[in-house]
């Protein structure tokens, strides 16, 4: 069993996976837009370029998201992602290129339970925990 996380966007999905995969170093493995399937049906005319189902794997954990069934406000609140870098550089990194456009919650530094941690949310509002756990 897996446990993997699907975000929801109001339109900016295409947008937010391309820039997940460009900062996590992937490529995405799967972009379909509602448009020749048979959801095309179910949504507004102006949303059929939109997308249905997007995804990609980091470090063999599934990322996925829609842009949902219609425009709407959308909050992304009340969780984190949470990444474990394998380095300070990688965590340095990581934390600079997911945070490019947004906001610095915590910045990314040394605390007493990991050599880095840092809180973000991106330019899509969603929020990432980068860390890097000190040697047990």
């Amino acid at each position: 069993m897996s446990l993997n996380t699907y975000l929801t966007f109001g339109g900016t999905c295409r947008e937010a996976m391309s820039f997940y995969a460009e900062c996590l170093g992937v490529e995405l493995e799967m972009i379909a837009p509602f448009a020749g399937t048979p959801a095309e049906a179910e949504v507004l005319p102006e949303w059929r370029d939109k997308i249905m189902h997007a995804s990609l794997r980091y470090n063999g954990v599934a990322l996925m998201a829609s842009d949902g069934m219609g425009p709407g406000a959308v909050a992304h609140q009340g969780f984190s992602i949470s990444v474990q870098a394998t380095s300070i550089d990688d965590a340095e990194r990581l934390f600079a290129a997911l945070g490019a456009g947004g906001t610095v919650t915590m910045p990314l530094e040394e605390t007493f339970w990991a050599i880095r941690f840092g809180v973000l949310t991106d330019r899509f509002g969603v929020s990432w925990m980068i860390n890097l756990d000190r040697p047990m």
